[in-house]
């Protein structure tokens, strides 16, 4: 088993002070008159989250914040992982977490209590979960990799192991975006193992069969889909093709990861176009905090070329675990009943009043209830 140690990081000073300099030198873009947020990010919206950011943003007390989850280090082929181990009173359904991007173990920072310990937020105390939440290789504590740049597939075998060297051989497993990806793998790779699988989407569709199999309205899914990338989804196409390209100014630029970041706050939420509905100041720059401290926005993004080489064969495959789906309105595409049920085995969907793409952020009660509700049936298949 590798060794396992507990992680508690600490910013210097000193890189505080140059993300300071660095805030304060920005050199700003142009932008047409009353453009907003129609041509990206809003420039007038960001001076103020930048203004924040270089003289009213506390990142040591956000540090110390985050720094109160229970938090370790181990290395998996080679590679350091950072995750957040969670466990409750009694022993409970152990339940990995994975994140997507543009984010981290961040993602879930708010549901972990409330996973662990339901009795003390008005819950069952039968609806506990062990919790764990993997930075994946590239992202936030975890380490960038080097010699390869591992695809949603590696990561659920990594993250099986994980498991493994926790103690646990049979587990749930949830995730969003990439992570929803990730927690598919988990499912359909290592099914002996996982109990359940459940997702807040259902990713981008792939379909390689007769189109005239498909139901109206999975025709008007993929149509959407389509539609959805080329209004979009130009990030994900340089994130895929040159990321390389984008990460040396993401990297030097504070600014610009805050831009970067915060736009995809603001589309992907259920915000109604005022990010801070949804997001504080002081949550978004925790989020881009992590990105800038860490130096892993290139190796984040670096993964989307990754999975872009997965064959499509793979990514057609059927989920057989019992698959669980909450969908939130806010969220980029939304997949119809008569998809989850052609590429899983659906069990559970429930369709959210609120949230959106960050939904365990956005509206962590609700995220958590559908979790206890999904699960409670597999508890005692351990």
């Amino acid at each position: 088993m590798p060794d396992i140690a507990p992680f508690t990081p600490h910013t210097p000073q000193e890189a505080i002070e140059d993300l300071r300099a660095r805030l304060r030198a920005t050199r700003w873009p142009d932008a047409p008159e009353d453009a907003g947020w129609s041509l990206g990010t809003d420039i007038a919206y960001l001076r103020e989250l930048v203004a924040y950011w270089a003289d009213g943003f506390d990142w040591p007390a956000q540090e110390a914040k985050l720094a109160r989850l229970p938090r370790f280090r181990t290395t998996i082929d080679g590679l350091g992982i950072h995750f957040v181990h969670a466990r409750a009173k009694e022993p409970a359904l152990p339940l990995i977490l994975c994140h997507g991007w543009p984010d981290s173990f961040w993602r879930y920072e708010k549901v972990i209590p409330l996973l662990t310990d339901p009795a003390a937020h008005g819950g069952d105390p039968a609806d506990a979960f062990d919790v764990v939440v993997p930075d994946m290789p590239g992202y936030g504590y975890s380490d960038r990799p080097t010699a390869e740049i591992p695809d949603t597939i590696t990561v659920a075998g990594r993250w099986a192991r994980l498991m493994t060297a926790l103690g646990y051989e049979r587990f749930a497993a949830a995730g969003g975006d990439i992570g929803s990806g990730v927690s598919r793998f988990l499912a359909l790779d290592h099914a002996e193992r996982v109990v359940g699988v459940h997702r807040i989407d259902a990713g981008m569709p792939v379909f390689t069969g007769d189109p005239a199999e498909l139901a109206p309205e999975e025709r008007a899914f993929l149509e959407s889909a389509m539609a959805w990338g080329a209004a979009e989804g130009a990030y994900g196409a340089m994130h895929r093709t040159k990321p390389q390209t984008a990460a040396v100014g993401l990297t030097d630029s504070p600014a610009g990861l805050a831009a970067w970041i915060a736009e995809k706050l603001r589309a992907w939420s259920d915000c109604g176009g005022d990010v801070e509905r949804r997001f504080t100041k002081d949550e978004i720059l925790t989020n881009v905090s992590i990105y800038w401290f860490t130096g892993t926005i290139g190796s984040s993004m670096r993964m989307y070329h990754a999975n872009g080489a997965i064959p499509r064969e793979q990514q057609a495959r059927r989920v057989e675990v019992p698959s669980g789906f909450a969908l939130f309105p806010g969220d980029l595409v939304r997949p119809p009943r008569a998809w989850l049920e052609r590429t899983t085995n659906l069990v559970h969907l429930s369709e959210q009043p609120r949230g959106g793409h960050f939904a365990p952020f956005e509206e962590p009660e609700a995220y958590v209830e559908d979790l206890r509700t999904f699960f409670r049936p597999y508890r005692g298949k351990m």
